[in-house]
């Protein structure tokens, strides 16, 4: 079982703290200090994405709201994010990380993992592991954690054991000594949601997780169950895949209208339905859009593709169907529309979003957020046509039906990218 596994050493790279740190790293002054990466500091509102370890000893804790923040931390520094300073300090750190292997596969702006059962060194896997801390600490300026392991769960649950400047082991004989005492909450891939249904069947811990039945597991859960159940037994038989960072998919959906047309009321209203379409979708996989596509296909079948790179990643319908308008303000010739198109490109998951930098909107998102999963999982039950919009009805609810069951049409595709260190247009 998971022989696969049993020679290979995988490390998880993991930066600590890292907004914060690469602040301080240019500016000294701030090393050592309680310091929050907050957006609109001035005005004192949003949510702290990440605080320093000094910061987070005063009790300052992401997604904290950044009042309460300096009411427990009166001399709390605050910062707004610096998005061109991380991203180019993310390339120095992955730049780093290929001197040693060609097998790298970034996870995030500030994670990634490594295949080092072959590296290019005579240094056994731990003194590698500090070999490498020290460089990105030295040349960078940059505290991390390293988890060293035989596959990429459990060098994950490594890397978060010891924070900061941490480097652990966790072999698989030590799973039932390390990793079973601990809540389920604290298995990687397991969010809330999922650990309160664990929870309503008796399982809490990692133990409890690992010593249920596979099949009833399977039964609750499908698939993910399963995967649970083998990563509590410490199973991952994943590669470290330096081509995963270049596979994130588009998420659109198009549709052909039932006669060409000029018509702004009822092309914003195919417009709106699109939107919503993409934006359930993308709330369904946990994943916002940096970027919006439009398709026009006009009646001599011409068909054009416009772009839009957004100011941050967003998921909601509303978002998408304003930025897809934008774009057909602009770019439609006011000739007859054939086709219609919304793609929602430049995915991330929800949890590495940098939407969360913004602050100064967190409670409107958070509200609108719940308001989009209500109307999701309402629809999922009693069908696509419940809580439209006046507009998405329009004059003519017939057609409008219609144009839903011709909306088969995926425009989705695989964009070779490098999403991490592309710049801004």
């Amino acid at each position: 079982m998971d022989t696969s596994n049993k020679r290979r050493i995988i490390f998880h790279v993991d930066m600590n703290s890292f907004y914060a740190s690469v602040e301080a790293s240019y500016d000294r002054s701030l090393l050592g200090k309680p310091l929050a990466i907050a957006g609109n500091a001035e005005q004192r509102r949003g949510i702290v994405v990440t605080a320093s370890y000094e910061a987070r000893a005063r009790g300052v804790r992401p997604p904290m709201p950044l009042w309460e923040a300096l009411k427990v931390c009166p001399e709390l520094i605050v910062r707004e994010p610096n998005f061109d300073r991380y991203r180019a300090a993310s390339k120095s750190m992955f730049q780093l990380l290929y001197e040693y292997t060609p097998l790298v596969e970034p996870v995030s702006i500030d994670e990634g993992y490594m295949d080092v059962t072959t590296p290019n060194s005579h240094l056994s896997a731990t003194k590698l592991a500090v070999h490498i801390q020290r460089r990105i600490k030295n040349e960078l300026n940059l505290p991390s954690s390293i988890g060293i392991a035989p596959n990429k769960f459990l060098a994950k649950m490594a890397s978060d054991m010891k924070k900061p400047m941490g480097i652990t082991v966790l072999r698989k004989r030590e799973i039932k000594e390390k990793l079973w005492p601990l809540p389920v909450i604290e298995m990687h891939g397991i969010g809330e949601k999922t650990a309160d249904k664990l929870k309503s069947i008796g399982i809490t811990t990692i133990r409890q997780l690992a010593e249920s039945d596979e099949y009833y597991l399977k039964t609750r859960f499908g698939v993910a169950g399963v995967r649970m159940y083998e990563k509590a037994h410490g199973i991952d038989n994943r590669p470290v895949d330096p081509d995963a960072v270049e596979e994130f998919k588009s998420i659109g959906n198009s549709t052909t209208l039932p006669k060409d047309t000029t018509n702004s009321a009822q092309i914003r209203k195919i417009l709106m339905d699109l939107s919503d379409s993409v934006g359930r979708r993308m709330r369904r996989k946990s994943v916002y859009a940096g970027n919006i596509q439009l398709t026009i296909r006009y009646h001599d079948r011409k068909t054009i593709t416009r772009s839009r790179k957004l100011e941050h990643p967003v998921s909601s319908h509303d978002d998408i169907f304003h930025a897809s308008w934008s774009l057909l303000d602009k770019y439609w010739n006011r000739d007859p529309i054939r086709l219609l198109g919304v793609t929602a490109m430049d995915l991330v998951e929800k949890g590495h979003a940098s939407k969360q930098l913004d602050l100064f909107s967190y409670k409107h998102d958070e509200k609108e957020e719940k308001l989009n999963m209500t109307v999701d999982q309402i629809r999922n039950k009693f069908g696509e046509n419940v809580l439209l919009k006046g507009v998405q009805l329009g004059d003519d609810r017939s057609s409008q039906l219609r144009d839903k069951k011709k909306r088969g049409t995926s425009l989705e595709k695989d964009f070779l990218r490098d999403h991490l260190f592309s710049n801004d247009d």
